[in-house]
Order: structure tokens, then C-alpha cells, then sequence
């Protein structure tokens, strides 16, 4: 822990001076979803991140070294910091503790007055009064000068004043000593406010991960109380962004050592860490602070342009493009690409586009990222010429796919094929041409795919075959895939086009659903389909338009009555709700058939049971009823809430590396169902 002394004169430069207040609480609990995004497990998320960010921020400022976050048995979550301490000094305008106005008070923080935060992650220094807006109970624990001081509420409103007291909340995390400075905040989530208030152990996991790639140098650690056995998780990265590149490149065959850049420019940051592999798909994550701008904006923007000029530079430099016509585009710079774009800059600047902070909206960002990573990585090809080479030839390899796959799709994609004039002789098209209701099912099997035919509602619901096993595309380059016959009708079918011409707006249908076997094969079809989908064509993901049917894996029939199940769990439901409302006299008694004491009685009917091996043991009627009417099937909407897990999972299931694979067997074996 650092010195206590200098710790004492950083916390005596933040105090109630530093405070100050723009509005009151009302508007938060009236429109919750303004502030937060959403009232589902999302919004709960959201508002545990603001109070974490609160920590993150003293932290960001230079003053903490640990973030502590626990969740509680009584459904409550805390987030504990080393850091200065909110001040608890008296405002004079309001008569009342700065800690009371900051969370009692819509924007209410340090984060406005320019001082005290130089950069910041939080709702812009609203995060710790809207969670108290919506929250049915909370308080907050500051140690400040030896003391702790402790203050309670409820929907808002302060039920105690800011009062001193003897012990704190982390006496009970045995595996911490107790810092003699910082801020603990516990809240509960407001149940009349929040659809559910069970947080997610997996999701605040992979938020400290986040951070604590981030912000190298600090420690995070995550403790779940709420079950009998301790869940707890510990984060600490010294190598920033370059650890994260190079943890998402594991497995991927990178080709050079991570390129790091880093430079301030007045009161704005930026590093830049990017690693070439030897794969095809791009990953690139852009942050603001500690918010991840996952649509990008002004300094991923600038980034691109800089990658891309300083690998032409350097190509005519060393002779390897001799005109224009060899020059690099944009887009086959992104082959095998894996970078991180982080911009650090005071908070008041910032400018999001939209409410959800999901893209940077600063234009004097962008040419400040494209000089400070143009010079950066100018000096690094200087300087490392074997690296410089190898990104060169794979960017100039991912050229001439280009203008072969540019050939092949001219060649295959008759003008007028994108808008549908020219559709697959397989596709059975639906009437309807909005494609807000139409739907396309990709049916296994041309004898399934006919049964789907005849089954469908042909007003809204179209079918094209999936015959066999189609192509893995994980590491296949664009001019094989269009060269792929099936993955060539499904691409027409759709009308959106691929790479660099993909257009969502020519999307022909909305709802895009797998609709395979419920077998090892047709889950390898399934599972195809999937790595070709989020590889090739991610908005079809990212905008939900991808689905997975569900087709009943048993048919039971009792007398003339036919129920379907969807699992084994609900197969055995259905056969106890028969045998539980069979007739009495209906039941199965011994003695001679029919008779009994000289009396006649019923024997019970049999129960059959079928079970469902393919899409073909079904007969139109049965599939139109079990899997495609929208009134009664089951469909599993297809999404993507971690890309870079979903990456990681796609290259060690569909990549070239072995060895992962087979870890990944071995690991999980024993939690695989036989069906045999």
C-alpha cells in the first residue's frame, strides 16, 4: 500500500470544493432506461458497472491500487476502493456532507468542476446517484482521515445522517487487510424498478477483466457470497492492451511480436497494441476510458487510416509496390488483424454518438489516433524489418484474395442476383416480399426440405435446402466460399452480398433460421452454418436476425391423444401427467385380461413414445405444427453478449490448432449426453 502520508495530503486535495450539483433525483426513477439503457439483467449489470467505474475512476486518477466487488446473500452488491475517499466535508451552498449531495444529487460528482478527475468512465459523474435512485436500499462507507463515516438510503433519500462509526464492511473478506482510505458502496437493486435483480457472476467477471487489462497495475477481485461454497476471482495485467491482444491471438499463429504504441498529446492518451496472425478473421476492440465503444467512431477511424498508410509507405519504400495499382485498400489490412485502440481524455470532452456510449462522436480525435499511430508504427517497421515484411505479405496476400473473390462474385453474381431476379433455382421463396416478416429457413436435407415445402406457410416462410456438409469457413478465404455451390445460393438467397459489398439494407429476410437434425451430423451442419454466419456475415448476429429451430425430439401418443417433447425432461412430464389423469378403471390391474372378482374393467392404454431422429420421420402437418408455426414452436434466437469469447471458441473448435481442440474434448467429455 502506498504511503499513508502522501495518500493523506491526495485525500485532503479532494474535498466538498470539488463538488458540484446540476439537478435532483426525480427524473430517474420516472424514465430509468435514460439513464441506464434498459430495466432487464442488462440495466442491473449497467448499474453495478457505474458504482465499479466510480472505483475505477480514483484509480484511473492515480489514487487506488484495488477495486474489491462482492455479491451478497441477501442480494445486495458491494464495491469497496483504496482510493481518497468520497469527502464528507459540508457544503456551505447546501448545509449538508458532500457524500449526501453526490449521492443524492443528479449530476453531483468531481468529475465537473475539471480538477479532480482528469479522465473518467462513469455516467459522466451521475453513476452513483442514479443507482441510488433505483436501488430500494443502499449506503456508502467512506475512510477518510483514520475515521469511517457511513450514510444510508432508500430510493434516494437519506434515512441517516453522515454519522461515524467503528467497523466496516470488509472486515468480513478475510483474504483483504482493510485499507485506511477509499469508499464502500452496497446496494440493492429496486425490484419495483428491475425486471431481475440476480446478478451474473460470468458477466461482472468479464467486466473487471476488462478493466483490469485496461488500467495495468491494478488489482481487481471478485467474491460471490451468495452460495455455499466462496466463488471468487483476482485480475492483475502489468501489460495493459498488449496482454489483452495477445491473450485473444492464443491460438491464432501470430506472426510478429505485439506492436505497442503509446503517446500523450495534451490531455488525451492513446495507445495502440495490434498483432498479425496467421487467420483470416479480424478482431479489433476500441475504448474510451473504460468504456467499450463497440461501434467504433472517430478513433478506431483514425487508426485505420494509419495502418493502412503506413503499410503503402513502407511498401514503396522497400520497393514492394512499385505503382499505385500494387497499393494496400483498407480492407485487406483486417485479414488476420487483432488490435486494441484505447483513448484516455478528460471526461467532459467526450462526445458519444447516442445514449449507449457505443461510438466515439469527437472529430479532433481522429487525426490525432491516425498521426500518433502513423508515426508509431513507421518507427516500429524502421526498426523491426522482419516484421515489416511479414505484415506486408499478409496484407498483400489478403489483396490478391481480394481481387480474386471480386472476379469469382462478378462472375457468379449476374447483375440483378443481389435484389433477387436471379435467386437459386432451390430456393423456395416466400410471397411476401417486407423483409421484416419474411423468413428463411435453411433446411438439412432436400427429402426434409421437401416435407418443409409442403408444411409452410409459403406467404412468409421460405426454404432452401442445405445439402451435406458445406464448407468450414473459419480459415477459408472469401473466393472459396462464393466458389462453394451451397454457400453461394444461401448468399444470393439472401441478397445482402459479402465482404466489402455487404449491404444490411438488401437483407431479404429477418428472420434466418437453422433448422437441422437433431443428431452429431446435423449439429456439424448447424455448427458450420454458424462459423460461416458470425464470420462472413456478423450483423445477421449482432442485429438478432439469426435463429435455431427446435423440432420436438419425441412423438407420444396415448390412445388418440399425440403430445410432443422438446427434452428428455419434458418427455418425462407428459408420461407422468397421463399415467397421473388416467381414469381409474383404466388403470392396469391384474388378473385375467378383461376380468376381474367377476367383474369387467378397461385396461390401460399404452403409452408410445417415438423418438425423432431426423426432420424426415416427420410428415408436413407435424412439422408445420412442432417446428414452424409461429403460434407453437420453440425457435433459439441466436447472440453474441461476449465477442471475444465467441471468438476464441470459434478458432478452437473450427481452427487448424489441434492441440486446444483436444483439450477442449478431454475437459468436457464427461458432460457430454451419448445418444446411442
Amino acid at each position: 500500500m502506498a504511503d499513508s502520508k502522501s495518500k493523506s495530503s491526495k485525500s485532503a486535495d479532494y474535498s466538498a470544493r470539488h463538488i458540484q450539483v446540476l439537478e435532483g433525483l426525480e427524473p430517474v426513477r420516472k424514465r430509468p432506461g435514460m439513464y441506464i439503457g434498459s430495466t432487464d439483467a442488462t440495466g442491473l449489470h449497467e448499474s453495478l458497472r457505474e458504482i465499479i467505474d466510480n472505483a475505477v475512476d480514483e484509480a484511473l486518477a492515480g489514487h487506488a491500487k484495488n477495486v474489491w466487488v462482492a455479491l451478497n446473500k441477501d442480494e445486495s452488491a458491494t464495491v469497496v476502493d483504496d482510493g481518497r475517499g468520497i469527502p464528507v466535508d459540508i457544503m456551505p451552498q447546501f448545509k449538508k456532507s458532500a457524500l449526501e449531495i453526490v449521492m443524492t444529487k443528479l449530476h453531483a460528482g468531481g468529475k465537473f468542476g475539471g480538477s479532480a478527475y482528469k479522465v473518467s468512465g462513469g455516467l459522466h459523474g451521475v453513476g452513483a446517484s442514479v443507482v441510488n435512485a433505483l436501488s430500494s436500499k443502499m449506503w456508502v462507507e467512506v475512510r477518510r482521515g483514520g475515521k469511517i463515516y457511513r450514510q444510508e438510503y432508500s430510493r434516494g433519500v437519506p434515512k441517516t445522517k453522515v454519522d461515524e462509526v467503528k467497523s466496516s464492511y470488509l472486515e468480513k473478506l478475510d483474504s483483504v487487510s482493510m485499507p485506511k482510505h477509499g469508499t464502500t458502496a452496497t446496494f440493492y437493486p429496486d425490484r419495483e424498478i428491475f425486471s431481475t435483480i440476480e446478478f451474473d457472476f460470468e458477466i461482472i467477471k468479464k467486466a473487471l477483466r476488462e478493466r483490469a487489462y485496461l488500467i495495468p497495475g491494478i488489482y481487481f477481485h471478485l467474491f460471490d457470497f451468495r452460495f455455499e461454497t466462496l466463488k471468487e476471482t483476482h485480475y492483475y495485467f502489468e501489460g495493459g492492451i498488449k496482454s489483452l491482444v495477445e491473450k485473444i491471438n492464443e491460438n491464432k499463429g501470430p506472426i510478429h511480436k505485439t506492436i505497442f504504441i503509446q503517446k500523450h498529446v495534451d490531455d488525451v492518451e492513446v495507445e495502440v497494441a495490434l498483432q498479425y496472425n496467421d487467420g483470416f478473421a479480424e478482431n479489433v476492440e476500441s475504448y474510451v476510458n473504460v468504456i467499450n465503444t463497440v461501434n467504433g467512431g472517430t478513433h478506431l477511424t483514425g487508426f485505420r487510416m494509419a495502418l493502412t498508410r503506413a503499410v503503402n509507405d513502407y511498401g514503396r519504400k522497400i520497393g514492394s509496390f512499385k505503382d499505385d495499382e500494387d497499393s494496400i485498400a483498407g480492407d485487406d489490412t483486417r485479414e488476420g488483424l487483432t488490435a486494441v485502440v484505447f483513448v484516455k481524455m478528460p471526461q467532459d470532452r467526450i462526445q458519444f454518438e447516442g445514449q449507449t456510449k457505443g461510438k466515439l462522436g469527437n472529430a479532433e480525435i481522429q487525426p490525432l489516433v491516425q498521426q500518433i499511430v502513423k508515426e508509431g508504427l513507421s518507427v516500429y517497421f524502421e526498426e523491426n524489418p522482419a516484421d515489416g515484411r511479414k505484415i506486408l505479405e499478409k496484407v498483400y496476400l489478403a489483396a490478391k484474395a481480394r481481387l480474386a473473390a471480386k472476379a469469382a462474385k462478378e462472375a457468379i453474381l449476374r447483375k440483378g442476383a443481389l435484389e433477387g431476379s436471379s435467386l437459386p433455382g432451390k430456393l423456395a421463396d416466400c410471397q411476401e416480399k417486407n423483409p421484416s416478416i419474411s423468413e428463411l429457413y435453411l433446411v438439412e436435407g432436400d427429402s426434409a426440405a421437401g416435407t418443409a415445402k409442403s408444411g409452410r406457410d409459403r406467404k412468409f416462410q421460405a426454404i432452401l435446402p442445405i445439402g451435406g456438409k458445406i464448407l468450414n469457413t473459419e480459415r477459408a478465404r472469401l473466393d472459396k466460399i462464393i466458389e462453394f455451390e451451397e454457400l453461394k445460393n444461401l448468399i444470393i438467397a439472401l441478397g445482402m452480398g459479402i465482404g466489402e459489398t455487404t449491404k444490411l439494407d438488401k437483407l431479404r429476410y429477418h428472420r434466418i433460421i437453422i433448422m437441422t437434425d437433431a443428431d452429431v451430423d446435423g449439429e456439424h451442419i448447424e455448427t458450420l452454418l454458424l462459423t460461416f454466419l458470425y464470420r462472413h456475415l456478423p450483423e445477421v448476429v449482432k442485429q438478432g436476425y439469426l435463429y435455431i429451430a427446435q423440432p420436438p425430439l419425441y412423438k407420444i401418443q396415448h390412445g388418440k391423444e399425440i403430445k410432443y417433447a422438446y427434452s428428455d425432461d419434458e418427455k418425462d412430464q407428459v408420461i407422468e401427467k397421463i399415467r397421473v389423469n388416467q381414469p381409474s378403471n383404466q388403470r392396469a390391474i391384474r388378473g385375467e385380461p378383461g376380468e376381474t372378482d367377476g367383474q369387467t374393467v378397461k385396461r390401460s392404454l399404452p403409452i408410445s413414445i417415438q423418438r425423432y431422429k431426423g426432420l424426415g420421420e416427420m410428415n408436413a402437418e407435424q412439422l408445420w405444427d412442432t417446428t414452424m408455426n409461429p403460434a407453437n414452436r420453440i425457435l433459439k434466437q441466436v447472440t453474441v453478449d461476449d465477442a471475444e469469447e465467441a471468438d476464441a471458441v470459434f478458432t478452437m473448435l473450427m481452427g487448424d490448432e489441434v492441440a486446444p481442440r483436444k483439450h477442449f474434448i478431454q475437459t468436457n467429455a464427461k458432460m457430454a449426453e451419448l445418444d446411442i
